[in-house]
């Protein structure tokens, strides 16, 4: 048994609207990410940064103001407020689109903010997982040249052939990690296992941008002195608020940029969690909620 897996990254069908909606009509598609409510007065909530709202609620494992709880979209439906439901484009699949509410703005985000989309510069994708494999898609679409960067060298060939990488680099490789010092603009650290940032920040030339956006369950240290001598910045992100979002979706849209993704049936849930642990997955389980209840 697994205590708790996210129930996010939800796409479906508007099946009912209440009287006050104006946003959405019965049919339409859309989709539900990390977040279902907040307390939209904030200041965080006033610049459409719903997800740094300190009263923030989750699509799962979060408590609505009436006192019930969220339990995310493992169900054949689920009620959300307007604001936060998000329209999926016509040509965005519901299945490999439903990944881009979690995976994909946790990586389009921070290559906004932090100004990592200049064509032609090169960024560097640390990790290629459900996060990973995105962020090389997305920063090819923004016209970036992208080298992916893992500690698993049998997954050159996925990276460069099937995500469209243009390079790939062995972070456990002293010599390959050495040759590329000081060739990166930017890097996204999408990696949640406690690692050295040292590395990383080396690969970075003068002004670069390392964003982790991993979750590491203890402290990474901080190496102040390639910060100060390269004048390097490093930062943090988590997801985006709903403008933003929408904004993803419809970049995503544009480029024909999808999940890579397995699909499963409800009943497999445990099996999937179970391969998930043993990163068995390449790159997002998305389970088929509604054909798994119909048959």
């Amino acid at each position: 048994m697994h205590d708790l897996s996210h129930r996010h990254e939800i796409s479906g069908v508007v099946t009912e609207v209440g009287k006050n909606v104006t946003k959405f009509n019965i049919g339409d598609r859309v989709g539900v990410g990390v977040l279902v409510g907040s307390c939209k007065t904030c200041e965080c909530c006033e610049q459409d940064l719903e997800n740094y709202c300190p009263r923030i609620i989750f699509t799962y494992n979060s408590y609505n103001p009436d006192g019930t709880k969220n339990y995310g979209g493992y169900s054949d439906m689920i009620v959300v407020d307007q604001r936060y439901v998000l329209r999926f484009p016509d040509n965005l699949p519901l299945d490999a689109g439903a990944p881009l509410l979690c995976a994909g703005i946790t990586v389009y985000s921070p290559m906004k903010y932090y100004g990592m989309t200049e064509a032609g510069k090169h960024l560097g994708v640390s990790g290629l997982g459900g996060l990973g494999h995105v962020a090389v898609k997305i920063g090819k679409a923004f016209g970036l040249k992208v080298t992916a960067i893992s500690s698993s060298p049998q997954k050159e060939s996925e990276a460069i052939n099937r995500l469209g990488a243009d390079s790939f680099l062995v972070s456990n490789d002293p010599e390959k990690m050495k040759s590329a010092i000081g060739t990166m603009d930017y890097i996204i650290d999408t990696v949640s296992a406690v690692h050295p940032l040292l590395p990383l920040l080396s690969l970075l030339k003068v002004n670069g941008k390392l964003v982790t956006v991993g979750l590491p369950n203890k402290p990474l240290e901080l190496p102040v002195f390639p910060l100060v001598m390269g004048r390097k910045l490093i930062g943090g992100s988590d997801v985006g608020g709903m403008k933003e979002t929408q904004e993803m979706l419809d970049f995503c849209a544009k480029h024909n940029i999808t999940a890579d993704i397995e699909l499963i049936r409800i009943e497999e849930i445990n099996t999937a969690m179970e391969r998930l642990a043993k990163s068995d997955v390449r790159y997002r389980f998305v389970i088929d909620v509604a054909n798994s209840l119909s048959q």
